[in-house]
């Protein structure tokens, strides 16, 4: 059973929609009659720079509902432990463990991101935090939808620099 939980803190019995492990994100949904629920908007990442200011939402170690502030740091940084998939935004707002699926949104409330991993030795937050561009989320979402899963394709190669070295051309 899933249980979605708002900020004022009355909550709904959810339903799974779909998901997308690599990636660590679900789609759930919920019915009601209520007509008092604010949906966050979905800005564009496209338009971010770095240091364009954000803040980072979720619960992180339990304590609910919470609110961190900083700037982006970087853009289109690669998941190095995550499934080796990239273009993650790195923030300097404090992500920690709880914040996995919280939004990361610009000044203007439009949600940009979706905090998805720290790296960290400790687990807790040394300034580097990072987030799923919402327009990256956005086709993840739209496949879910339409087939219950994402469909990514895996030729099995990766491309790894392991070796600097300076070709020299006879002339």
């Amino acid at each position: 059973q899933i249980e979605v939980v708002l900020s004022d803190e009355r909550s709904y019995t959810s339903k799974l929609v779909g998901t997308d492990p690599r990636r660590d994100l679900a789609i759930v949904t919920f019915s009601t009659k209520e007509r008092d629920i604010s949906i966050a908007p979905l800005g564009n990442s496209t338009d971010l720079k770095v240091g364009d200011w954000v803040l980072a939402m979720g619960s992180p170690f339990g304590f609910f509902s919470s609110v961190t502030a900083g700037i982006v740091s970087a853009l289109g940084r690669s998941g190095q432990e995550i499934n080796n998939l990239n273009d993650f935004i790195q923030t300097d707002a404090s992500i920690n463990q709880g914040n996995s699926g919280g939004p990361l949104v610009n000044i203007w409330g439009e949600v940009i991101g979706i905090n998805t991993w720290i790296a960290a030795p400790t687990g807790g937050n040394i300034g580097l935090g990072f987030s799923i561009p919402i327009n990256n989320a956005k086709e993840i979402i739209e496949e879910i939808l339409e087939y219950g899963h994402v469909r990514d394709g895996w030729l099995g190669v990766s491309m790894i620099n392991t070796y600097e070295f300076d070709l020299f051309f006879d002339e």
